[in-house]
């Protein structure tokens, strides 16, 4: 099953449309960031982004795998928001 580190990295190369701008943004070597996705992807089963000359596109399986992903960060960072203003009171 995916990390959410690993979901974090793909959702940002996706929104990006890029791994040089994703690494940037995500404060990791360009080289490791490649070596992470292609794990994912070897994990997956399948690929998740088409590499081209000049950043990357989703393949159809990447995006569906996006739309499903997406849902998660967001309940998750739900999740840690509700807890801080509960725990403030």
């Amino acid at each position: 099953m995916p990390s959410l580190k690993q979901i974090h990295s793909f959702l940002t190369i996706a929104d990006l449309g890029g791994f040089t701008q994703a690494a940037a943004v995500l404060f990791v070597a360009q080289p490791a960031l490649s070596r992470q996705i292609a794990l994912l992807e070897e994990e997956l089963g399948f690929i998740l982004f088409e590499r081209q000359a000049r950043g990357v596109s989703l393949t159809p399986a990447g995006t569906l795998f996006r739309d499903r992903v997406l849902g998660i960060e967001k309940t998750l960072s739900a999740a840690t928001e509700e807890g801080r203003q509960i725990a403030r009171g």
